[in-house]
């Protein structure tokens, strides 16, 4: 499963790469907002730092601003991977610039449904959001299950990028069920290596060295 750090925050972005978990970038207006620097430049500082997808969303929500703003935000790098809503006209603007040859995400999914239309309009990426499903007291890795079926039945191109993810259990689920991608926080990403008896063990180790004296160098 590829790993994609929701996230406009440049520190956290390069010290992930560093460690080589950070296959492709996931930014949205509420993210850039609270880095408090402009979208373009933020994109293109991140798209030189990774080599993978960098999603760039939209704000417009008619077609014909969509475009022109999706058509914008691909020229900003070759690795951006424009982001739009699950809408008619985002839907339009999809099969629009995936003919084009520029990636697309479509974000805001909700149901198995929409990750078909999704699929049929030629989207590089569906982003089904688990974090707020279980919001609502819906399971939401019921619908990557459901669309990992689905894809798979029909042999769709278009990867699942699990979103909207709130925990390290959200990442192992999304992994076992066959999600293609997880998008995380950087903080979720960290949590994964945490571990109450990895803890514990090194303490102990740690303790026993420094009672026999071990020194290695």
């Amino acid at each position: 499963m590829k790993f994609f750090v929701d996230t406009a925050d440049i520190d956290a972005i390069r010290e992930l790469a560093e460690l080589g978990m950070v296959d492709g970038v996931t930014t949205n207006p509420s993210l850039i907002l609270k880095s408090g620097r402009d979208i373009l430049e933020t994109t293109k500082e991140i798209c030189d730092l990774v080599e993978g997808p960098v999603s760039a969303e939209v704000v417009a929500i008619e077609f014909d601003q969509m475009l022109k703003e999706g058509k914008h935000l691909a020229t900003i790098a070759p690795n951006v991977c424009v982001k739009v809503p699950l809408t008619w006209a985002g839907l339009r603007v999809c099969k629009i610039l995936s003919q084009e040859g520029t990636k697309v995400n479509v974000t805001l999914c909700f149901s198995a449904n929409q990750a078909i239309l999704a699929a049929k309009a030629g989207a590089s990426f569906i982003s089904p959001f688990i974090g707020r499903l279980d919001d609502i007291n819906v399971d939401g890795m019921d619908l990557i299950r459901d669309i990992r079926e689905i894809y798979d039945n029909y042999d769709f191109e278009t990867e699942i990028l699990a979103a909207s993810i709130r925990s390290a259990n959200h990442m192992k689920d999304a992994a076992l069920i066959g999600a293609d991608v997880a998008t995380a926080p950087p903080k979720v990403i960290h949590d994964m290596i945490k571990h109450p008896l990895t803890q514990s063990g090194l303490d102990q180790f740690v303790k026993d060295a420094s009672e026999a004296k071990i020194k290695i160098v």
